[in-house]
This record gives structure tokens, sequence and C-alpha cells, in this order.
């Protein structure tokens, strides 16, 4: 079992045009873990507190995903994320943020989750991203997801963060907030001078866009006509993009990342067609081989 991902673990309430959802299953690692599981094993460490559904535990496991890492804490309350989406269905206003057991949470990894090949820093303090670093030192390929909120409050400890990365994935904003530049391409490129190989910008509608040193490519997003909650899209997308290179022991090459990226961005695809995990519940690997069939077809030219 060579992916581990560490991330929270959320109880989310989702407010979209058209639907309201209270109390349903979130988290960065848990979308993840949910996606990268369609490829293979995947380990997932994070915090809980008391009022964590056992039933959502028990689902991931019926994916074949290692919850063993799943740390309850006694007498605490479960990270909780309340949120609005606008009519577009791309701009959110996030509501309530309450990180109960997240805010003190230390993993620790077991002895075989250390030796984990790939290993995935899923949206969460940067403390945290760098206590996992610090167990893993024979990781061959270590990335990470940030967010606005640890670029604004915790931008040194980030930048240690990323000296120390193989490949870091953020959106456009978020790559334009950490660099200050607003040209998205550029922004990757001084993101590279700050240590990772390569980096991932996310682009909601817009597909995903690949850097490195030596090239750049961009994917588009697949043409989804039915959003419904666009939570956990972007944790879904890099879970389908590590669960491919560590199913398949890759490297971050440009065939091997063509391929991460355009399985990440058809994994994502499903994730939105359904409110939490609800729509990923009704699909299996072939399923997302045959929209990926589609999506091959749309991005070859005659």
């Amino acid at each position: 079992m060579s992916l581990l991902v560490v991330g929270s673990f959320g109880i989310d309430t989702v407010q979209t045009p058209t639907e309201t959802r209270e109390d349903v299953i979130g988290g960065s690692a848990v979308y993840f873990s949910y996606a990268a599981s369609y490829f293979g094993p995947v380990r997932i460490v994070g915090a809980v507190g008391d009022d964590w559904p056992t039933e959502c535990t028990e689902l991931l496991q019926s994916r074949g995903v290692d919850t063993s890492g799943i740390e309850i804490c006694e007498g605490g309350q479960t990270f909780r994320w309340t949120g609005k989406y606008m009519d577009n269905m791309n701009d959110r206003e996030t509501l309530d943020v309450q990180l109960n057991v997240l805010g003190d949470f230390e993993p620790r990894l077991s002895d075989s989750a250390r030796e984990s090949k790939y290993v995935f820093l899923a949206n969460g303090g940067v403390d945290m991203q760098l206590s996992v670093l610090d167990q893993c030192p024979n990781a061959s390929m270590r990335v990470a997801d940030t967010m606005d909120l640890w670029i604004t409050t915790q931008r040194d400890k980030l930048l240690e963060l990323l000296k120390r990365l193989d490949g870091l994935v953020l959106n456009d904003s978020e790559a334009i907030l950490l660099t200050g530049d607003k040209n998205v391409v550029r922004s990757g490129k001084k993101i590279l001078d700050m240590g990772p190989r390569f980096v991932v910008i996310k682009r909601g509608e817009h597909g995903a866009m690949f850097i490195d040193k030596d090239q750049i490519f961009v994917l588009p997003a697949y043409p989804t006509a039915d959003v419904v909650d666009p939570t956990g899209a972007g944790d879904s997308f890099a879970g389908g993009m590590m669960g491919y290179l560590a199913a398949n022991d890759l490297d971050a090459d440009l065939d091997s990342m063509k391929a991460a990226l355009a399985y990440g961005t058809v994994t994502a695809s499903f994730n939105v067609e359904g409110f939490s995990l609800e729509r990923f519940q009704q699909i299996e690997r072939e399923d997302l081989e045959a929209r990926m069939a589609e999506y091959r077809r749309m991005l070859t030219l005659p």
C-alpha cells in the first residue's frame, strides 16, 4: 500500500442555488481517499470527534481504504464547514468554519504509513503537513494542497514546506495570492522557484494546468451538464491524479502527468454530480474508464 493521505475529515452544510444539505460527510482527506480508491489501496490519516458517523468510516473501508489512521478524539467535535454556492456554481462563500479537533491534530503515523512511497498532504494546517514529512523521510513523491487561509496566516512555514515538496496543487486565485503575480503561468513558474519540482493549478470549469521547469500543458475540464455540488472537486481531482500515479508506480514525467491529470479531471467530474460522496457511490472503475475514453476523444485533433 504505497499511497498515504493526511488531511481533514469534515461534517458539512452545503447551500446551492437549488438545495441545502446539512451534516453531510466531507473533508479533504475523505474526498481524496475515496477518489484514489478507484485506482488502488490508500491509507487515510486524520482526526474526528465523537460526532463522526461510524457508517462513514465503514463506507471508506468498503472501498479498501485503510482507516486505521483515523484518530477518534473522545469528547471532541469533528471539523465543520458551512458554505454557500452562487448561481454560477463556481464562486462560493464560507459562512462558518469550526476547526474543532482539526485545530489541535498532531498526526502520529504507524510504521507502515511512514514507509508510504506516495504521500499527499491534503488541505490542512502547515504544521501538520510538516510533521507528516518529518515522519516520511523515504517517500519518493511528496505532494501537498493548500488554501488562502494558510497562505495568509502561515506564509513563512508554507515557504518552508514548499522547499520539501515534489509537487504543489492549488487553484489559480491561491497561486496569485502566493506569488503576487496575476498571470497564472508566471505564478506557476515563481512557485517552482520556491522549491517544488512541479505545480498543478486548478482552474475550475477551465480545467487544470501543469508546470515544471521544462514544459507547460493545460487540460480542459470534462463538460459536466449537471453540476449539483462542487464541494470536494479539487480533493477528488488530486485523489484521481495521485491514485493513478501510485497504482502504476509512476514519477512526474510528462506522459505520466498528462495521464494523471486527465484521470483526476474525469474523477472530479463525477464528484460534482451529487452531494458529498453520493455520486461516487454509484460508480465503479469501469465508469471512470468509459468517461476517460470520451475525454480522450475530446482531446484528439484530426
